[in-house]
């Protein structure tokens, strides 16, 4: 196996101008972590848990909110659906009317989707984040940037399920040798590999170098900008 900056400066050479480059949105885009804390936190507190600090939610987020409540419960609820579904409803209420308490764009972000347009490379969303609160935090922080947002639809798997990633490819008349997955979890990776595309690791975003690493990254940056030099 080549060195990361190696392989995946080959595969960019031979993709020089890729038409497609699909985002994960919370820890990639945005950091959306507080928020999500806070939201989890208050269903816990409305339902005599305990709460868990902010920093603990880098572990839980990530495969979609019903998984997120399964995590933050205690042991003996885990698997009670009875209590997975009363700290989700307030979740999902409390998060509608505050998820942008707290959320921003991390440093170099308008500029990288900046630079990615003028490129004329289309860009997209999949994300495990419920789809109208999806929908709703890309136009509310990047209006019409993107092509189409994606996010966790009933009936749908979450990913590192590939199907959405391919909805997005035949929706956007793009092959998977012109695509590149840029996210930043173990999730996000192998979301990438079962896809069959490239994959990019963000290491500003929640779970940080050695996870992207160990879930095999093609290629990892540290700033947004690098992303655009590799291009």
């Amino acid at each position: 196996r080549m060195p990361e900056s190696e392989a995946c400066g080959a595969y960019l050479r031979t993709v020089s101008h890729p038409a497609l480059i699909v985002f994960d949105l919370d820890g990639t885009l945005l950091n959306t972590l507080e928020d999500l804390a806070n939201a989890s936190n208050f269903a816990l507190r409305s339902c005599g848990y305990n709460e868990h600090p902010i920093k603990d939610y880098i572990r839980f987020v990530g495969s979609g909110r019903y998984i997120l409540m399964k995590r933050i419960l205690p042991e003996e609820d885990k698997n009670n659906e009875e209590a997975i579904e009363k700290v989700l409803k307030l979740f999902d209420e409390y998060y509608g009317e505050h998820m942008h308490d707290t959320t921003k764009p991390y440093d170099g972000i308008y500029e990288l989707i900046k630079e990615l347009k003028i490129k004329n490379i289309k860009l997209a969303v999949v994300s495990n984040k419920p789809d109208e609160f999806a929908g709703e935090t890309v136009n509310r922080y990047f209006g019409n940037d993107f092509e189409i947002t994606y996010g966790q639809r009933p009936n749908h798997a979450v990913k590192p399920d590939p199907k959405t990633v391919y909805e997005v490819m035949e929706y956007l008349n793009v092959t998977k040798e012109e695509c590149i997955y840029v996210g930043d979890s173990d999730v996000d990776m192998k979301t990438a590999q079962n896809a069959g595309v490239k994959s990019i690791g963000v290491a500003w975003g929640f779970r940080g170098e050695e996870e992207l690493k160990s879930a095999g990254a093609d290629y990892i940056i540290r700033t947004p900008q690098e992303l655009v030099s590799l291009l």
